[in-house]
């Protein structure tokens, strides 16, 4: 009998290796869910074993790579399922269209598939060959032996014996959560940008993977912000070691803006660009935030008011107690604040609340104003007017206020830019993935302009 099953079994593989070909390779469609439309793509694939895989892509949630099970397949349909999701599709193959339901959580959309991948439009993202060398490295951060894994730009015609100690370099911190070099979202590249535009005039820069992410090693499950200030210091001293460049600046973005303060407190850095980084404690860009997508989302007013200030007095407890929890101290934060809220938004108070996250109990509690105060280096800070991640009215003024003097420091803020410096309408994160424009040519001009204004 176990010969047979196995015999069985192989038959089994090798019909839908066989009769599936009409469906291996990629399948795009737009799934209307009625209040807003998403571009869907299956990634049908043959393995070693006679078997097929699925991998599903969301381009513009910029989710990649979410593993279906293969429920059936055939030269004409197909039926794939993602659990986790409580997501399932199944379609059939007509015309070269697969005519198909995608469902989850109880609602059925129709979703028609037609062959081909999402292409997105990034006409600033840098294509290969460059007209500058690049380079593979990789530096050590020394508390852990973690492993940074990037690339070294270095500019048009640079010449090493020539250029040694004159050219300035810039290493480049992402945001929050972990990203590759290119601080890469919804398809575009902002920091690939930004180093191709530095190299073509003159500027080397350093980008590298997040630890544990890409290329990268290291443990990010009980990193904080401190860590990856951790990681980036050790980037700078790789570049010192190096001996080539002149001065060492930091280009951070969102959470490595704030980094950049970080190092720039501790006479790290030789000059530090803020992009959007915070200069309030991290409880109050959490409620900020908070506030305004509650509003895109429809939430009345009284209701985010009260949702806000519950979230406050929560970021308050965990804050003042370690990131310790308590039922007790959660109802009555409830009953005070936000008693008349929906159960919806009281259990995510509550997933707040139960949150067991060492990146987040640092983030609430850390206020950079202390480190803002300490930074006597040439500044940088940039922030847009429709920001609804750091927003500008927030922070910019604090910047002005807290900053010690210094000739060459710059603050300016760029109106109708968005949290990745890009030309939008609202600043909702819903528009990222619709704006073709990856960074404002003028945020890159003016970033390069401020770095040679140091020479």
């Amino acid at each position: 009998m176990k010969r047979f099953n196995t015999i069985l079994f192989v038959i089994m593989l090798l019909a839908q290796t066989v009769y599936g070909q009409g469906i291996i390779g990629s399948w795009k469609g737009l799934l209307d869910v009625g209040a807003v439309k998403l571009n869907i793509v299956f990634h049908f694939q043959n393995e070693d074993n006679g078997s097929v895989t699925c991998k599903l892509d969301s381009p513009d949630q910029g989710v990649k790579g979410i593993t279906a099970n293969v429920i059936h397949i055939s030269s004409d349909s197909v039926k794939v399922s993602i659990p986790l999701l409580g997501v399932s599709y199944g379609g059939h193959l007509s015309d070269d269209i697969i005519k198909g339901v995608f469902s989850q959580a109880g609602y059925d959309f129709t979703l028609d598939l037609k062959k081909g991948n999402y292409m997105s439009d990034r006409p600033q993202t840098p294509v290969s060959p460059y007209p500058y060398k690049t380079e593979e490295i990789s530096f050590v951060n020394q508390e852990d032996n973690a492993v940074l894994a990037g690339t070294l730009t270095y500019p048009v015609g640079y010449d090493e014996s020539a250029a040694k100690g004159s050219v300035p370099v810039v290493l480049m911190v992402t945001g929050s959560g972990l990203q590759n070099r290119d601080e890469e979202v919804f398809d575009h590249k902002p920091f690939l940008v930004i180093a191709d535009y530095l190299a073509r005039n003159g500027i080397a820069s350093l980008r590298y993977d997040d630890r544990s992410f890409g290329k990268s090693t290291g443990n990010a499950s009980t990193a904080t912000t401190k860590t990856f200030m951790s990681d980036a210091k050790n980037g700078i001293d790789y570049l010192k070691s190096m001996d080539k460049f002149g001065k060492i600046g930091v280009l951070g973005h969102s959470e490595g803006g704030t980094i950049a303060f970080m190092l720039g407190a501790e006479k790290h850095a030789d000059f530090i660009i803020s992009m959007a980084g915070a200069a309030v404690r991290g409880d109050k860009i959490l409620v900020e935030q908070n506030r305004i997508a509650l509003m895109y989302a429809g939430m009345s007013a009284s209701d985010v008011q009260a949702y806000c200030a519950a979230l406050e007095k929560i970021c308050e407890y965990k804050s003042n107690n370690g990131g310790l929890t308590d039922a007790g101290a959660f109802e009555k934060i409830i009953r005070d604040n936000a008693s008349d809220i929906s159960e919806e938004a009281k259990e995510n108070l509550k997933k707040v609340m139960n949150m067991d996250n060492p990146w987040m109990d640092y983030f609430v509690s850390y206020d950079p104003a202390s480190d803002i105060k300490r930074v006597t280096c040439p500044v940088f800070a940039l922030n847009g007017s429709l920001d609804t991640q750091v927003v500008a009215a927030q922070n910019l003024p604090v910047i002005r206020k807290l900053l010690p003097a210094h000739k060459f420091n710059a603050i300016k803020e760029y109106p109708g830019l968005n949290h990745l410096f890009q030309h939008a309408v609202t600043g909702n994160l819903t528009e990222y993935n619709k704006i073709s424009e990856t960074m404002s040519e003028e945020v890159l001009k003016d970033i390069v302009g401020w770095i040679k204004s140091l020479e």
